[in-house]
């Protein structure tokens, strides 16, 4: 997917559709996130719709759960997805930001080359 290190460094305007491949995946992933997150809630949760992808958002983001989850059904999906949730964001910042250190790096290395 990415140059080898023998490379020249990609052109900058090739390397913006490459980052831009990389946001459309975090969106994938934070939209399928967000969907099965709002269906969990809506179904074992048993919230409306709107009070379940608020939720959903809320633990996918780090910020916490804003309705309670009163059913043991509940319980075990907000636990569940929580955990999801975390590793779900950490591999969204790591699709975001491999383009840009793999550039960054693949520069130094280049910049090495000449000396």
């Amino acid at each position: 997917m990415y140059e080898h290190r023998n490379d020249d460094l990609l052109p900058r305007r090739d390397f913006y559709f490459r980052l831009m491949g990389s946001f459309l995946v975090t969106l994938l992933i934070a939209g399928g996130s967000l969907a099965i997150g709002s269906a969990g809630y809506h179904v074992w949760g048993r919230l409306d719709w709107l009070d379940a992808f608020h939720n959903a958002s809320m633990i996918l983001t780090g910020m916490g759960p804003v309705n309670p989850m009163t059913t043991a059904a509940g319980k075990l999906f907000a636990s569940c997805y929580a955990l999801y949730s975390g590793i779900a964001f950490l591999s969204m910042i790591a699709v975001i930001t491999a383009p840009i250190a793999h550039r960054m790096l693949h520069k130094f290395h280049l910049a090495g080359d000449d000396e």
